[in-house]
């Protein structure tokens, strides 16, 4: 997890986004923009749904997708494929106050593990689709 940390294997590997199901697309948008802070890099239709590229700030981004026509995805992140996925902050508290304020269920709260030689603070809550994100930051 050290920043700077090369790929050997393949050159120029990097998250370029992760793709989210909504549940409830407008609720999605609004928490990701509005409380967030991620910015529309570009709306589109996929298939009959609207869905939308979000730049999370660092380079990497997040896409939104409408629930395919006829469908109710579910919002219990037990169900899901993806089990979590987790955002740098460099102030987890103001990050994590932001969400709660939003109404987002925190899960697991603001915590210090000792991974290795890196000490990282980190919390868990649910997004508005039921998406389990974890905050993370890493110590000095």
């Amino acid at each position: 997890m050290p920043i700077g940390n090369k790929n050997s294997k393949i050159a120029g590997l990097g998250t370029h986004h992760i793709a989210v199901q909504t549940v409830d697309y407008e609720a999605s948008l609004k928490f990701y923009t509005e409380v967030m802070g991620m910015s529309e890099v570009v709306g589109f239709e996929n298939q009959g749904r609207r869905a939308v590229i979000l730049d999370i700030g660092d380079g990497s981004h997040m896409e939104l997708f409408e629930p395919i026509p006829g469908t109710q995805p579910s919002n219990d992140a037990t169900g899901n494929v993806v089990f979590h996925f987790a955002l740098q902050t460099t102030d987890i508290e103001q990050a994590l106050e932001r969400v709660r304020a939003a109404g987002m269920e925190i899960t697991v709260e603001l915590t210090t593990v000792q991974m290795g030689p890196l000490n990282i603070s980190l919390a868990f809550f649910k997004g508005p689709s039921g998406e389990v994100v974890e905050y993370i930051q890493v110590n000095n």
